[in-house]
């Protein structure tokens, strides 16, 4: 098992990651904060929605199988039923890491998902958010949110 601010270490110095569930209308979407904050310190971000060709001014594509080049990580924000088809496309693709987002309820996480990813040599980070580790982390995150659902199990101690 690894350390969680190890694995969101090794997670977040990756610089093109795909973020799944990144929505049109980015209200209250935690995909969407991830997504733009991403953007903002200097990753290339990669939306995934089926439903829209563009987000925020970047092009948006329907699944990870469809965005050319690489993609290096996944941050998934979907809800937990959609979980285990992104993680099979993730082992299909060789993506070694994601990231399911959750914060006070059940968020992305699918229990079959995380064992189907590490069964196949994925990390896979199993809760919390990215925006509370390293160089995306902002004070509210951080200070907060990150020892609160550490405290309440919604962040993982180890993955």
């Amino acid at each position: 098992m690894t350390a969680i601010a190890e694995a969101a270490e090794r997670f977040l110095s990756h610089s093109r990651i795909a973020v799944t569930g990144v929505s049109r209308n980015p209200a209250g979407h935690g995909s969407n904060s991830v997504f733009q904050r991403l953007g903002e310190r200097g990753y290339d971000a990669v939306p995934i929605n089926p439903n829209a060709d563009e987000i925020g001014g970047v092009t948006a594509y329907p699944d990870l199988k469809s965005v050319p080049g690489v993609v290096e990580a996944v941050v998934i924000g979907t809800a937990p039923d959609r979980a285990l088809a992104t993680v099979k496309e993730a082992v299909e693709l060789g993506i070694g890491e994601v990231w399911m987002h959750r914060a006070f309820d059940d968020g992305s996480v699918d229990d079959e998902a995380v064992a189907y990813g590490r069964e196949h040599g994925v990390t896979v980070i199993d809760g919390g958010c990215p925006l509370m580790f390293g160089p995306t982390a902002d004070g509210f995150h951080k200070l907060f949110m990150c020892p609160f659902l550490k405290m309440s199990g919604k962040v993982p101690r180890e993955v």
